[in-house]
């Protein structure tokens, strides 16, 4: 019986290289330097602070992991998941 988690060798692997798309609640393609509001309150974990919404990040940056997006709300660095935010039009 084989292992459902083997692959054959020959097996192509999956693309490092390829660019990864991160998107907001809406559907809006994220960047490096945008600027991003809560669409719902968020309690921070491991404190009383809570994320109010329409809050507003200072510019986001992108990074890989869980917690796609990372910014500053209300002189706070933390890690946002993309899905609880919305992209600001200038």
């Amino acid at each position: 019986m084989t292992c459902g988690h083997e692959w054959a060798k020959d097996a192509a692997p999956e693309e490092p290289d390829s660019e990864r798309v991160v998107k907001d609640a809406y559907g809006a393609v994220l960047a490096d330097g945008d600027i991003v509001a809560m669409i719902k309150d968020l309690k921070l974990k491991g404190s009383s602070d809570v994320l109010k919404m329409g809050t507003k990040s200072k510019p986001i940056r992108l990074v890989d992991g869980d917690h796609e997006i990372s910014c500053k709300m209300n002189g706070i660095a933390i890690g946002l998941k993309a899905c609880f935010v919305k992209k600001v039009t200038a």
